[in-house]
């Protein structure tokens, strides 16, 4: 184990999978950049050479395109857009071609095809380069959608998703590129589709993903200060769900209270509740508590940004509704109201 960011995480990862089958290969939007999109393909086309590594023209309908015929011929593709707002332009190749192709061809061939879609939010992208769309992945069967939020995750989870026979969708938050976790060495693959309990609790289920997993952590420590043990759990995969892992939880704690980067309405959020209200609704003790964002598009000025994306403070009233408490549990507030790009002085992230 050592202590190395998300980026390079990611960048490890590719190496490996390319250091293990000469058939992957890697581009995308800025993968020989000097940036190499935040640091996570650096130094590969001077290890694997122009053929295996490389960039491509601002055409994403095209490049996927590409990719997908790439895949069914037999190579392991995996290919980066930089922005999830930008890559709706492909929709068709990905939805109405890689994830039909096996069902279509009675499972005789398959698509090994992964794609990085980047989000986030910070310094005014407002509605066109914000959005975090993993409810729409999600929705359409052949698909596989995994969201991790640990540096660990990011390395097992894409080395996995690379080697998978189907296609598989990894999408980013960029503010956790940046973000320090312990990373084992060498190859190292993560299971698709299971969620991962990062702290027990008996009280109150907090299922949450993406950058909320970090939120959510955050809201712990408050909550656990005030008497709320919360059991929190990472869902790391919008596709397959581990619903094992969060009925168990919930039938513990008969509480539920599920955070998500997406908007409210049809969110995975949205999907986690009505199948835990299926399936555990005698275990329930309340009714469960959805964070998300607001169904409005994301502004662009400071001034309407700020506060406008759901944070640990939500998360601990939504605990507190959950639980019916008199008074709300409230974080301490320790934002700078002078920071745009990230959530606060406490924590590191991009730049």
């Amino acid at each position: 184990m050592r202590n190395i960011s998300y980026s390079q995480a990611v960048n490890e990862a590719i190496h490996e999978a390319m250091m293990a089958d000469n058939s992957v290969i890697c581009y995308g939007l800025g993968t020989t950049d000097p940036r190499a999109i935040f640091g996570t393909t650096s130094g590969l086309v001077d290890r694997f050479g122009s053929e295996r590594v490389f960039d491509m023209p601002t055409s994403e309908n095209a490049m996927t395109g590409i990719g997908v015929g790439a895949a069914i011929a037999g190579s392991k593709v995996l290919m980066t857009h930089q922005r999830l707002d930008f890559f709706l332009l492909a929709m068709d190749q990905l939805v109405n071609s890689a994830a039909k192709w096996h069902y279509m061809f009675g499972s005789q061939t398959n698509v090994p095809i992964t794609i990085r879609l980047i989000v986030g939010r910070g310094w005014g992208q407002g509605p066109t380069h914000s959005q975090n769309l993993q409810s729409w992945f999600a929705h359409i069967p052949g698909l596989k959608v995994i969201i991790p939020t640990s540096a660990a995750d990011a390395k097992g989870m894409l080395f996995e998703a690379i080697f998978d026979p189907d296609p598989v969708v990894m999408i980013e938050h960029r503010w956790l590129h940046n973000s320090i976790g312990d990373v084992p060495s060498g190859r190292h693959s993560t299971p698709l589709g299971k969620a991962k309990v990062v702290q027990e609790g008996r009280d109150v289920t907090v299922v949450a993903l993406s950058y909320l997993v970090v939120e959510a952590l955050r809201a712990g420590s408050t909550l656990s200060a005030n008497g709320v043990s919360a059991e929190i759990i990472d869902l790391r995969s919008a596709n397959p769900i581990d619903w094992p892992t969060i009925q168990s939880s919930v039938r513990k704690t008969g509480r539920l209270v599920v955070a998500d980067t997406g908007f409210k309405t049809c969110s995975i959020a949205s999907e986690v509740i009505a199948r835990a209200s299926l399936d555990c609704f005698a275990s329930l003790k309340a009714a469960p508590q959805r964070v998300a964002m607001p169904d409005v598009p994301e502004p662009t000025s400071f001034g309407l940004t700020k506060g406008f994306h759901a944070d640990a403070s939500d998360i601990c009233k939504a605990v507190s509704k959950a639980l019916n408490l008199e008074t709300e549990i409230e974080i301490p507030c320790s934002n700078d109201s002078s920071l745009h790009d990230v959530p606060g002085d406490w924590f590191k992230g991009p730049f």
